[in-house]
């Protein structure tokens, strides 16, 4: 059985056919869901679909391309919202230099604002860090002590960024990016880096689509269901079978957003 740790189902790609994808994730052994919340409104519409299912779980924070709307009224709310025990963390929240959608020192503000939240409710946090190494293991850095498991979802940085994150006692969380021989060829390189106990699988989803996916979905959308393939190819990498890294990842899901 396999955890995927980070699916933004709230996508409106999804909205003609949920039910389906839903069904195809549970075929292809996905045990549990965590549904990515990244603004206000998609969290709380997390938390909505979450708590229609037994198996689907949702996170409520405000991505850094939405930091700018990350005012103490949104905190408020995202607080409220991750007083529901189907919220398992707080996120995804951190730092994006790549597109720069918000002004970084606003980045930053409401990167530190949702890990004093996440320090208070004692929850997980479920962080974004894209081309902001070192300022966003500073940050954390800073707050590290306070805070429960912390997951950076989506690793897609160099050797130097993953040390440090290891050594700040982080999850990593690997997508479809393993999957490109183009751009993903560094991580697979360094995937052998992360310790069993500290490596988790997510899709994405409808983002990160694997390359290796054979056939290809005609829409190109990656959903749930393809964890499988991420787990195969990193299974491939780590000289392991498919069973023992989707028991391994799966325990180290469970610890660190304390599923059943």
């Amino acid at each position: 059985m396999l955890i995927d740790i980070g699916a933004n189902l709230t996508h409106e790609s999804f909205q003609e056919d949920l039910d389906q994808v839903l069904d195809r994730a549970q075929l292809a052994q996905v045990q549990y869901l965590l549904i990515t919340g990244a603004s206000l409104s998609s969290s709380s519409d997390a938390l909505q679909l979450a708590s229609s299912r037994d198996y689907l779980f949702s996170t409520a924070g405000i991505h850094p391309h939405h930091a700018i709307e990350c005012s103490s009224q949104a905190l408020q709310e995202i607080k409220s919202l991750a007083t529901n025990p189907k919220v398992r963390a707080i996120g995804e929240t951190g730092l994006d230099y790549f597109r720069d959608f918000s002004p970084r020192d606003i980045q930053r503000s409401a990167f530190e604002a949702q890990l004093q939240l996440a320090s208070e409710l004692d929850l997980p946090v479920f962080l974004h860090e894209r081309d902001a190494y070192p300022d966003f293991a500073q940050i954390l850095a800073s707050y590290r002590d306070q805070l429960n498991h912390v997951v950076v979802h989506c690793f897609t940085g160099d050797r130097t960024a993953l040390q440090a994150y290891l050594d700040l006692d982080c999850y990593i969380g690997i997508t479809g990016w393993i999957c490109d021989e183009r751009r993903g060829k560094h991580l697979q390189e360094l995937v052998e880096l992360i310790p069993a106990d500290r490596l988790l699988l997510e899709t994405d989803a409808p983002y990160l689509l694997p390359r290796t996916l054979k056939p290809k979905p005609p829409n190109r959308r990656c959903e749930p269901a393809h964890l499988y393939e991420i787990s195969r190819v990193v299974a491939q990498l780590l000289n392991t079978s498919t069973d023992r890294l989707a028991s391994q990842t799966s325990r180290n899901a469970k610890k660190c957003f304390h599923l059943p």
